[in-house]
């Protein structure tokens, strides 16, 4: 009984100095600082007691007992394994080593850890986009990466004006639908019911927005609004509906946490993981297809470029990018190409990297995917375009240094290369298109 008294007029002081009604001999502001050290045995109330006080008088928090659990719990620590031997036994960690896990605690870097922590951050997203775009130019037959600099810039945007976006719709809605006036409003019929319908509904339009954002912006290419839309609209559904029904699985799945305990959480990550990639990856699927749907048939894969047809393409893409240049025209994109040329976009664009390796061809636009002669087209002649496209990025076969393997193959090129050139007469692109276009 007089325990209880001692405890409850220690509990009664404790909650006087919590709020506030008990002089101290240290008052913030009077040139000194509130230290106050809680002690008692386990179930006294110390951890009970010392978050209100964090909350009353705002200052920091530091729990011996908690240091300790922690250390134990790290398997690298000596100390905690020097701790974890002596609460093993039921005995009292001693003073010398709860000193030296204080000062461990105290010598940290807080501000160190906070920035590498950032750039970590800052890593695994830039990471993670990398590998979105690498999927999203796959399932679009997008060979060209963009740029370091284009990169940077657009992979921040993402980073910033998306989630923000998303974060900004989701806080607006909920003050909306929690404001006074919504509340007055549900109670008159049928307002009440089409609340009720926009409070499921707008979940699935904030997702069906992000996903319409990343189809449109990921990719290496120009995606159509009404391709990015329809690929949103079927992946926002599957999202949101896949991820209610994942949160009454997790909650439902008791037998996997009596079995698998604290790695179950691991397991259902890697599910959710999976199933939500794959959302993704159908929704772009799904967009390629409404913006290509010559692409729908059961040969998914385009037949290999053969050596004619890729000098056709070659010297066709180049009379049409350089017949715009020469009429004034605003520069052609892959995609213009593609459908004027009615050719597979993999082709079209091997045959583009050629042009750019050999610095015939420049991009230029806002996106990078619009192309111009990046050489004259009176110093460049025909055979000299023909050539290269032959080479393709293959540097010895237009270099004459090479050692022959074989002369006499050797000798049946250059003939054919020569009366190539000779039928020509030397002809420039720029008297080529002007002939062709005449």
């Amino acid at each position: 009984q007089k325990k209880r008294e001692e405890d409850h007029e220690a509990a009664v002081k404790m909650q006087a100095v919590i709020d506030g009604k008990s002089a101290s001999s240290a008052k913030p502001g009077e040139g000194g600082k509130i230290v106050m050290v809680l002690f008692g045995p386990p179930g006294a109330g110390k951890g009970s007691q010392a978050p209100k006080i964090v909350e009353k008088l705002g200052t920091p928090q530091l729990s011996t007992g908690d240091m300790l659990r922690n250390a134990v719990g790290n398997p690298t620590s000596e100390v905690g394994m020097q701790a974890k031997e002596v609460m093993s036994t039921g005995g009292l960690v001693d003073d010398e080593l709860v000193t030296n896990i204080i000062s461990f605690v105290e010598n940290i870097k807080v501000g160190l850890l906070g920035s590498v922590g950032v750039g970590l951050l800052l890593f695994a997203a830039i990471s993670m986009i990398q590998k979105v775009e690498g999927s999203f130019n796959f399932i679009w037959q997008i060979e060209r990466a963009r740029g370091i600099g284009q990169r940077f810039s657009e992979y921040l945007a993402v980073l910033t004006v998306g989630p923000l976006a998303v974060f900004i719709a989701m806080g607006v809605t909920a003050s909306i639908f929690n404001s006074d006036l919504v509340a007055r409003i549900s109670e008159v019929e049928p307002f009440g019911w089409m609340v009720s319908i926009a409070s499921r509904l707008i979940p699935y339009a904030l997702i069906i927005s992000l996903f319409c954002f990343l189809y449109m912006f990921i990719p290496n290419t120009r995606v159509r609004f009404r391709a990015a839309l329809a690929g949103g609209v079927l992946a926002g559904f599957l999202w949101q509906s896949a991820s209610l029904a994942f949160a009454s699985f997790v909650a439902g799945a008791t037998n996997y946490n009596a079995i698998y305990s604290g790695f179950a959480i691991i397991i259902f990550l890697l599910i959710w993981l999976y199933v939500g990639w794959l959302i993704m990856l159908i929704g772009c699927q799904l967009a390629f297809y409404v913006q290509h749907p010559e692409h729908l048939t059961p040969n998914k894969q385009a037949p290999l470029l053969g050596a004619r047809r890729a000098e056709y393409l070659g010297l066709s893409a180049m009379a049409e990018i350089g017949q715009r240049f020469m009429a004034g025209k605003p520069p052609m994109s892959a995609e213009e190409l593609t459908r004027k040329l009615k050719a597979a976009p993999e082709h079209v664009d091997r045959v583009l990297d050629v042009l750019l390796h050999h610095k015939i061809l420049a991009t230029t636009g806002a996106d990078q995917q619009s192309f111009l002669p990046s050489r004259d087209l009176d110093s460049l002649t025909v055979a000299e375009l023909w050539r290269l496209l032959r080479a393709g990025f293959d540097v010895e076969s237009v270099s004459d240094k090479a050692e022959r393997a074989c002369p006499m193959a050797h000798q049946v090129i250059e003939t054919a290369e020569a009366d190539f050139d000779k039928g020509l007469d030397g002809r420039s692109v720029r008297q080529w298109l002007q002939q062709k276009h005449g």
